[in-house]
């Protein structure tokens, strides 16, 4: 097992909303999972991890862990897109990481605004608008240029090559250092098909679940970031 030890790891995970009015919101299916096994992979690797979450999703159970591993986790909770944008850009803002593992499922598109009240009931159609967000993994990107950054492409029903291709145009587009493409259609229980895309295309590891994903890409951020032995 590679070491970790001594590393400084910012890892996204789960869902974010977006609000309509004071009590309903748009957000999406995930459920954290990945990125809080992911995060106890690193902590037994000897890394510190920040681990920003979104609301209600799965974190590491700090019971189950070690007082030396639970003081080297940091929480932080946010719920909507504009609570993670005031993460990155305030409270992280002075903390150099050595890697950036970037799971968080961010809406693609939130409300346009929101009421402070109810919205009414009564009407038998509502129109929403819809406005893109901000792209938060290039915001990433610019925040902590000289850290290793793993971005994840989720598709739905694609085949394995176009699966890995439009993955890799995320890779490029966002200027990641890997990618981990998965398919909705291989997560299913404990089964989590997703394939390790580095930055010259080739497929470093193939991962059939969480945990298979959680130590393979241990594995390469280890290597990535511990200078050769001469």
């Amino acid at each position: 097992m590679e070491n970790l030890s001594g590393k400084h790891i910012l890892i996204t995970s789960g869902p974010t909303r977006g609000y309509l009015d004071a009590v309903r919101y748009i957000s999406n299916k995930s459920t954290g999972k990945l990125g809080a096994t992911i995060a106890i992979e690193a902590l037994n690797r000897g890394a510190f991890v920040t681990f920003v979450y979104g609301t209600d999703s799965i974190t590491p159970d700090i019971t189950l862990l070690n007082n030396d591993l639970s003081g080297r986790l940091t929480f932080i909770e946010i719920e909507t897109i504009d609570e993670l944008l005031a993460a990155i850009q305030k409270k992280l803002k002075d903390t150099s990481f050595d890697a950036i593992v970037h799971v968080m499922a961010v809406l693609d598109y939130t409300p346009a605004g929101h009421i402070n009240g109810k919205l009414s009931s009564n009407n038998d159609k509502l129109t929403i608008t819809l406005v893109k967000t901000q792209k938060i993994i290039k915001l990433i990107r610019q925040s902590w240029q000289n850290a290793f950054l793993v971005s994840f492409k989720l598709e739905v029903g694609l085949s394995k090559n176009d699966l890995i291709e439009r993955a890799y145009t995320s890779l490029r587009e966002n200027g990641t250092d890997l990618v981990v493409a998965n398919n909705q259609n291989d997560i299913a229980g404990n089964k989590h098909v997703a394939y390790l895309i580095n930055s010259d295309k080739k497929v470093e590891a193939i991962c059939e679940t969480r945990h298979d994903i959680s130590n393979k890409l241990m594995d390469i951020i280890s290597k990535q970031l511990t200078p050769l032995k001469v």
